[in-house]
């Protein structure tokens, strides 16, 4: 006899108190803290406890006794499902105020270092369709909601369940897609590309992957679209056969001819068991394999495998930030730690004597040298491997001794040999790029022995969302 699983308990009227990490808020019950998705502070609700640890427990809200006050409507018909943006049920000034209160929760309890007051957060002028790159995942079977899950007995629902999907994964499961209409976080055309593949993928019997055996052949989509209006679409298949191959070709032809603005038309044929290409070639379809974006008088290559900053226009403002910040004199040696295409290292090489790039991804490092040579900067370097293995004392004794570093980590952080060299490397100024305030305020905490912070601004990459980037100045000690 199978064991039977024990009913989850449902608290009753509680009020949501404050928002936290991922996303979510939470609200505390003696002393458990309890973190609730797609609710806001003020909302009253009933809770359904999922998973209770000694001191947490994640619960999802079963009943509203009351709206919030401070509350908005979301306007994406996928809110609540889709993973991304959780917050649209928040007004942007709220967003911004407890985006800026992250910042100094995580300075003040991880750091614990002293603290300048902190700038104000600057905000996003464009909080919908901002986004430049977005990728879509194909499933054989797309997912379904609670609504069509207790619909199943129902035959047209159960052959609905078959259907194919293309769109985005639910957080934390691989397997599962939900299909997407319309996404409001990039320009329109994307919603007219990927919807265009779609239909005709189904009504051309293209399969889908089917992620978990790995058969099928469309695996993923990536649509770039930037401020000079050039669009780039990549579309990775899984073909082991002419006749799959035969069919993959007339979806790109298909959307060849229906998207003559596609400006870089590209396929990866990816037989491996993920998504990701790094180490796959990129075909050309039609177009370049690349596309351009400007900022002032600077363009930037893009290739498919290119990190950029993905708001264009707010990644101005973050890059002028961190020009601005960065106190520059014209015989400055500064380095650019985690470089990736090169956007900051060109954005600052104008006022100093020379800028050194180091990033992890060749590609980027590629696009970063071809960069500088479209914008005709001639006083930057640029060098690709392991910040860790890379950066040492041998390399900044052959580099120069950098007066000011800059560096944009990943959400990781430093690794904890860079935070070494760097103050070894003793510059007069650092400044430090973050998209993780909690791993950021752990390396200043390292930093600390050598470093006092001068200035904390918080720039909003990502409206909608819980995430926030920090530009942080250290200044060293006397």
């Amino acid at each position: 006899m199978s064991k039977k699983r024990r009913e989850q308990p449902v608290i009753e009227n509680v009020t949501i108190t404050d928002v936290a990490a991922e996303g979510k808020s939470l609200v505390r019950i003696n002393d458990l803290v309890v973190f609730v998705p797609f609710v806001v502070p003020g909302d009253v609700v009933d809770l359904k406890i999922l998973k209770k640890k000694h001191n947490y427990a994640e619960a999802v809200a079963v009943k509203f006794h009351k709206l919030s006050d401070v509350r908005a409507v979301p306007f994406c018909s996928h809110f609540g499902i889709c993973g991304g943006c959780k917050w649209q049920n928040l007004p942007y000034e709220e967003q911004l105020r407890f985006k800026q209160k992250q910042v100094v929760d995580n300075l003040t309890r991880i750091a614990k270092v002293e603290l300048p007051p902190i700038s104000p957060i600057l905000g996003s002028e464009e909080t919908i369709r901002y986004r430049n790159k977005l990728e879509y995942s194909f499933s054989n079977m797309r997912w379904l909601t609670q609504e069509e899950l207790s619909q199943l007995d129902d035959p047209e629902c159960t052959a609905q369940r078959k259907q194919p999907g293309l769109g985005f994964h639910i957080p934390g499961a691989f397997d599962k897609v939900l299909h997407i209409n319309e996404c409001w976080l990039q320009d329109e055309v994307s919603d007219r590309i990927r919807n265009t593949a779609y239909k005709y993928a189904v009504e051309h019997d293209i399969p889908f992957i089917n992620l978990r055996s790995q058969e099928g052949i469309l695996r993923d989509m990536m649509v770039r679209v930037v401020t000079t209006g050039q669009i780039m679409v990549l579309v990775q298949a899984k073909i082991e056969t002419s006749a799959q191959k035969d069919m993959f070709m007339g979806l790109m032809q298909h959307l060849s001819d229906s998207f003559p603005e596609i400006t870089s038309l590209l396929y990866v044929i990816n037989n491996k068991c993920n998504d990701t290409f790094g180490d796959l070639d990129v075909h050309v379809f039609r177009g370049e394999e690349f596309i351009y974006e400007t900022m002032e008088n600077l363009k930037f290559k893009i290739g498919p495998k290119s990190f950029f900053q993905t708001n264009s226009r707010q990644a101005y403002r973050l890059y002028s930030t961190v020009r601005s910040l960065a106190s520059l004199s014209p015989d400055d040696v500064v380095y650019d730690l985690y470089t990736g295409t090169g956007t900051i290292a060109l954005f600052l090489a104008g006022g100093v004597k020379k800028v050194v790039g180091i990033e992890y991804v060749p590609e980027a490092i590629q696009d970063a040298k071809v960069n500088a040579d479209v914008n005709g900067i001639g006083n930057t370097e640029f060098f690709a491997g392991d910040m860790k293995d890379v950066l040492n004392a041998g390399f900044i004794a052959e580099h120069g001794v950098p007066d000011v570093i800059v560096t944009d980590p990943p959400r990781a952080g430093m690794h904890p040999d860079v935070v070494d060299v760097i103050l070894a490397a003793a510059p007069k100024r650092i400044v430090y790029v973050s998209c993780n305030p909690a791993t950021q305020a752990r390396d200043i905490a390292l930093l600390d022995q050598g470093y006092s912070v001068k200035t904390v601004q918080p720039v909003d990459m990502f409206p909608h969302t819980q995430h926030v980037e920090v530009v942080t100045v250290l200044e060293k000690k006397c």
